[in-house]
């Protein structure tokens, strides 16, 4: 049995509590994705929206809870990262997983950061999109270094603006159904020629990605208050309400729209809102929209900024990623970097793509914390952590082989390129770390 409740000190502040760490997990997996998610999860299931919202939900669970005993565990920044390092005692392994969550999180910043200068901001003024893009990811970069406990009550008050936005999806499709309208025969409904299992398995492989975001909040657990007793509450709790929300938008949808008309819209949550005849102004959902994409790229950073952080503190980067600005202790070297990073990826430009290899990317993080969770069950810690059942990380580990088994060539092609360059960055920094011992 474990001594005290309390982990080793760190060199970051522990200013967030409870309720903020919850707003922190909820608004990063309440992303902008479920803004377009509707019409491209239509496709794939028809009307049957919820189903598989609900097996993400259930998938992405499993995977939580082996975050969640790791994080309590070993509470330290770098997240799967860290645990890998634990579990399989190589440091390539341990760099790769690492990179593959910094990865994914460079490159959602910059797919998120093109998503808010296009048509939602286009809405209000024209403007170029990649300058933009750039910066906007500047300011974010400049929120981050300023402070967590301002970067967690800015994405605070933009998570209670996303949510409301769903929260408008939902009432206003309650009041087309009191009028008599709507059809909700259309939620059981799937494609002709498709059966309900394999409809509901094809769009949960989309679905999960509207689940993905609770990993990065492993990378804040330094700067949590108490956290072996925080983190796993506000964990389930922001998942499990993330999952209700996206269960009644996706009832609403299908309720609201047959399936070909949400698939055809590239705003389908506005469409769904105009449809129910209720008076919402159409500039107000893209308002909406704007906020949540802010808000999404702004945590995004958050994470990528304290992996990079914990990372370099572990020695898997360069020392000098981990220096720390000494009035604010946030780590501004990782910040300027992962966001200088960010802004060339804009140049991509392919939404889709950067979004489908966001995924793959995150399997193989996910895959390594599963497995590193059993292979860590014979280490003992000298604090109190959470403890998931055994079954969980082996279904766990399931789940996300299935769910790489679903990629597309493409996907693959691109994100073998990423994990590539991260082979080349580990051996040119490892070379360049042997080198100055020796001129020492």
């Amino acid at each position: 049995m474990s001594k005290t409740d309390t982990p080793a000190p760190s060199r970051l502040r522990r200013g967030i509590g409870g309720p903020l760490l919850f707003a922190f997990i909820l608004g990063d997996v309440l992303g902008a994705g479920v803004y377009a998610l509707m019409g491209v999860l239509s496709e794939r299931v028809g009307g049957m929206l919820w189903a598989p919202l609900l097996a993400a939900l259930v998938l992405a669970m499993l995977t939580a809870g082996s975050y969640a005993e790791l994080v309590t565990k070993y509470p330290r920044a770098g997240g799967a990262a860290v645990f890998a390092e634990r579990a399989f005692k190589n440091k390539l392994v341990s760099f790769l997983v690492g990179f593959c969550m910094l990865a994914a999180g460079v490159v959602s910043a910059a797919g998120l950061s093109i998503a808010f200068a296009g048509q939602y901001l286009q809405t209000f003024v024209e403007v170029p999109v990649v300058p933009v893009a750039i910066v906007f990811l500047a300011v974010l970069a400049a929120l981050n270094a300023r402070g967590i406990r301002e970067s967690m009550g800015a994405n605070f008050v933009m998570t209670a603006i996303e949510v409301s936005g769903l929260v408008i999806v939902v009432v206003v499709v309650g009041f087309l159904l009191a009028g008599g309208g709507g059809d909700v025969s259309r939620v059981m409904e799937v494609p002709q020629g498709t059966g309900v299992a394999s409809a509901v398995l094809a769009g949960a492989i989309i679905a999960y990605y509207s689940f993905v975001g609770f990993e990065t909040s492993a990378n804040m657990i330094e700067e949590v208050k108490e956290p072996s007793k925080m983190y796993p509450r506000a964990l389930f709790a922001a998942l499990g309400a993330a999952g209700v929300v996206y269960v009644l938008v996706g009832l609403a949808s299908s309720i609201a729209l047959p399936p070909e008309e949400l698939s055809s819209s590239s705003g389908p949550l506005l469409a769904v809102v105009e449809a129910s005849g209720v008076a919402v102004p159409s500039w107000l959902f893209s308002l909406i929209a704007l906020i949540a994409v802010a808000n999404g790229a702004l945590l995004t950073m958050i994470m990528a900024s304290r992996l990079t952080y914990g990372m370099a503190e572990q020695g898997l980067l360069p020392k000098a990623l981990s220096r720390v600005l000494p009035r604010r202790r946030t780590p501004w070297v990782a910040i300027l970097a992962t966001t200088l990073v960010a802004m060339l990826l804009t140049l991509v430009g392919d939404l889709a793509l950067l979004a489908e290899t966001v995924v793959l990317l995150l399997l193989f993080v996910f895959l390594s914390a599963n497995v590193s969770v059993l292979v860590l069950r014979r280490d003992r810690v000298e604090h109190d952590h959470f403890r998931v059942w055994t079954f969980v990380p082996v279904l766990g580990i399931a789940s996300c082989l299935l769910l790489l088994s679903q990629q597309t060539l493409r996907v693959w092609i691109f994100g073998a390129i990423l994990i590539a360059v991260g082979v080349v960055l580990y051996f040119v920094a490892r070379w360049a770390r042997r080198r100055g011992e020796r001129a020492v």
